[in-house]
Parts: C-alpha cells; structure tokens; sequence
C-alpha cells in the first residue's frame, strides 16, 4: 500500500463561528491532518512560538518571497503582512498529508486560482444572536468594536456560496463529526484507493 498526496482544505467561517477551536480539535483526533502555519511581519505577542504560531518574518525577507511567487496567498491586514507559503504546502501533501489552511474568503480565491484541486468548507454560527453572544463573552471589546465585528461577520459569511461545504456549528461535537466526515470521504475517493491500494486492484484484476 502506497500513500496518496494529501488534500488541501480551506476553512474559512468569521469571526466567532468556532473554526479555531474545530480545527485544533480535528488536529488532534485526526493523523495526517495538519495545519499550514502562516507567515507574518507582525510582532510576535508573548507565549507565542516562532514556526508554531506563525513564521516571524522581516518585511524586507517577506516582499522578496513575494516577488520569487513563492505565496500561495498574502494579504495586509492592519499594516501588517501575512501570507501561506506554496512550497510548504506542496511539500506536506506530497508527503500524503492533508493540510488545512485557516484563510479568509479573499485569500480563499487566490489559493482556489493556484491550486484548484483544494477543497473548501465555510463554517456558520447557528444564529446572529449566537454569534454576538460569543463575540460579547469574550469580554475583550466595547459594543463599537462589537458592531464593527458583526457587520465584518456578515460581510464574511456572504461569500458562503463560493465553498464545497457548509458546517454549522450548533453543537460543536456535531460540527466537528461533520468535519471529519469531509477529510474521511476525500480519503476514499477513486484518485486516492487506487495509490494506496495499487497491489490489491492488481491482484483482483489479474
């Protein structure tokens, strides 16, 4: 038995839907599952890792990456730089393991155009009240930011339609089975069985 490339996932949801929650939970009941670490310009914040959290890079040395094409997707947020590497991300699934990408919908574009076999799923809050009560508890911004971040989360969740799949995290259990159920189907399509099991339909067709 051989092992197939793995599959590249998008995961996009706004802010408050619980994707980074469901993606660490998938990470560790999942193997050969993992999750692309982005570069950034940005200062690293305390407890933050080096290549964990994010790959801390120069402005200088991230716009020469730029320039060589080696991003799969990159965008400025708040004056800062962050951006997936292409080489990394080629070189995890040729090594058979699938690899999420936490992107939003803009970079979701940029990476369906560099590697249209990507598959991709939009997470949703159950409701609007719910996503504002998870915004509020968090308890870090004032009712302004709060606003600001509910007409972002609109916006965001307006380009649903543009993804494979669409998971509603409700019960987070049940949005987490429907993840794993999307990473195990791709693993029993015809393109991957037949890499991995190439002795067996040989000896069944012999």
């Amino acid at each position: 038995m051989t092992h197939a490339p793995g599959t590249l996932y998008i995961v996009s949801a706004p802010s408050g839907a619980g994707k980074t929650s469901l993606v660490k939970a998938l990470i560790d009941q999942l193997d050969s599952v993992r999750v692309s670490v982005s570069h950034t310009t940005r200062a690293m914040r305390p407890g933050e890792i080096d290549g964990v959290n994010y790959h801390f890079t120069r402005r200088e040395d991230f716009l020469e990456r730029v320039s060589q094409g080696d991003f799969l997707e990159h965008a400025e947020v708040f004056g800062n730089l962050y951006g997936t590497s292409q080489s990394t991300v080629e070189q995890t699934l040729a090594q058979g393991n699938d690899l999420i990408l936490e992107i939003d919908w803009q970079g979701t574009q940029q990476v369906r155009r560099a590697m249209p076999g990507a598959r991709s799923i939009f997470i949703l809050p159950p409701s609007r009240a719910t996503l504002r009560e998870r915004l509020t508890n968090r308890g870090q911004d004032d009712d302004s930011v709060i606003e600001g971040r509910m007409a972002l989360a609109v916006d965001e969740i307006s380009h649903y339609v543009e993804y494979d799949y669409l998971v509603i995290n409700d019960d987070f259990n049940t949005a987490l089975d429907d993840l794993k159920s999307i990473l195990r189907s791709a693993r029993l399509d015809v393109r991957h069985q037949e890499q991995r099991h190439q002795g067996l339909l040989t000896a069944l067709l012999s």
